[in-house]
């Protein structure tokens, strides 16, 4: 088994080595789950608006992880800006292939993917700059709230 928390030690220097990660962005990384998420998205006690994944255990077990994205009870007007942010960004989301938009308690879009530890950070760093397309959603939406 490979080391999960050096795949995503790895990742975290990547992203924060990317061309567009400025102060404004921040990781949270406990070794085997990692969120991204800008500064003003409520995401301090990482209960606010964030992109997320995780390697544990049952994700070992079924040769699959998730990346997605979350909007947690302290984003402010959670039920609303979950709503509001689908209507903008929904269809952009249902085009990315693998991705599906749920919209039920905090999780907004996800996709599965295989467990499988060739280029894990590479693939990781690909779907999280995808996810990082939301970002002027994820902002307009906090705004008007």
């Amino acid at each position: 088994m490979k080391d999960v928390k050096g795949v995503f030690r790895n990742l975290e220097k990547k992203l924060r080595g990317s061309s567009w990660f400025g102060d404004d962005w921040d990781i949270y990384n406990r070794g085997v789950y990692l969120q991204l998420y800008k500064v003003d998205w409520h995401n301090q006690n990482q209960g606010g608006v964030h992109f997320e994944t995780y390697i544990e255990g049952p994700q070992i077990k079924q040769k699959e992880f998730p990346i997605c994205m979350h909007a947690e009870e302290d984003c402010p007007s959670q039920p609303e800006f979950i709503q509001h942010f689908l209507e903008l960004e929904g269809d952009r989301i249902r085009g990315w292939k693998g991705y599906q938009t749920v919209g039920k308690g905090y999780s907004i879009c996800q996709r599965k993917l295989p467990l499988n530890f060739k280029n894990l950070e590479d693939r990781l760093l690909e779907e999280f700059n995808r996810l990082r397309q939301l970002e002027t959603g994820i902002d307009q939406v906090l705004r008007t709230l």
